[in-house]
């Protein structure tokens, strides 16, 4: 992605082009859940939950279209979210994942060194594309960092400022 920056350069006046450098990774990936999403929680009480994903691309091949090779992603979620996905996804489900993909090495007991990349998930929703969903606004005890704000209330948020009277309107 190219960045233009007027007046920076040489002198007063001057122009210049700047390239950005992606820091982060970003993934989207669409499949199905190959088991129910396991819940746990940390010591310190954040929950997370953990589920393989199933994605397999369709590849043309003459005039039909046939399955191609199948790849799975394990997915990791975090705090509320973790919680809503537990709660709402099954095996088999179709789902949209957005994350940025992480890698963890360690080593064995045997002294065997392990590595595997998995998916951080900042969004999931389930996929609209076969079937229908309907969706409810979770109920946030306190701010458990999932950002937003608390909308459980209908309209409880409106009401704090007191210049906004209408609800939200998701």
């Amino acid at each position: 992605m190219y960045w233009f920056v007027p007046g920076l350069g040489a002198g007063a006046g001057c122009e210049r082009w700047y390239t950005q450098v992606a820091n982060d990774n970003q993934v989207m990936l669409v499949g199905n859940l190959t088991d129910d999403p396991e819940l746990r929680f940390t010591p310190n009480g954040a929950a997370v939950a953990n589920f393989r994903l199933a994605v397999t691309p369709r590849v043309r091949e003459g005039d039909s279209w046939k399955d191609g090779e199948t790849s799975f992603f394990r997915i990791n979620v975090w705090r509320q979210q973790a919680e809503n996905v537990a709660e709402t996804l099954q095996k088999g489900a179709r789902c949209i994942v957005v994350g940025r993909l992480r890698t963890r090495s360690w080593e064995t007991p045997e002294g065997e060194k392990r590595s595997v990349t998995e998916v951080e998930a900042d969004e999931i929703g389930p996929s609209l594309k076969f079937a229908t969903a309907k969706v409810e606004r979770s109920s946030r005890g306190g701010s458990s960092g999932g950002g937003g704000g608390d909308w459980a209330g209908s309209a409880a948020g409106a009401s704090k400022g007191g210049q906004f009277n209408d609800e939200p309107p998701f």
